[in-house]
């Protein structure tokens, strides 16, 4: 059975930044779009940037593992390679990161690498990947 795509709208305060970002960094298909909002394909799934000009990035952070994570967020659970290979792509592209990439709760149930990076608006995204798929909703 095929796992649904999940869509997700959030705000950006410019258009083309948001397509080069997207579109040239991350290499999300761009889909339909108007003057207000932008539809981008993030491995199979609809992710639509909405111009809001006056928006304003709130930044509340948790603790997990030692990083400050930001608690409003959004991102994909990768391969191994391809996380690798993102990881690569976004350290070649000068992307800032949040989170450097790294591997969290080491030797634990949910060890897992990940990366925290911003778009030019302040959305925060995780890129994580397990060694182990079936680790992703283990407790024990």
């Amino acid at each position: 059975m095929a796992l649904p795509r999940f869509h997700l709208a959030f705000p950006v305060h410019d258009l083309a930044a948001a397509r080069a970002f997207y579109g040239g960094v991350l290499g999300c298909r761009e889909g339909r779009s108007s003057d207000e909002w932008v539809d981008f394909d993030l491995h199979g799934h609809q992710i639509v940037a909405h111009l809001t000009p006056s928006m304003n990035a709130v930044e509340e952070t948790h603790r997990v593992d030692g990083q400050a994570v930001p608690v409003r967020h959004f991102g994909l659970i990768l391969t191994l390679a391809s996380w690798k290979l993102l990881a690569e792509r976004l350290s070649k592209a000068g992307t800032g990161f949040l989170v450097e990439p790294q591997t969290r709760f080491k030797g634990q149930i949910g060890e897992q690498a990940t990366m925290f990076i911003t778009d030019p608006s302040g959305n925060a995204l995780e890129f994580k990947a397990f060694a182990d798929d079936t680790r992703i909703f283990a407790t024990n």
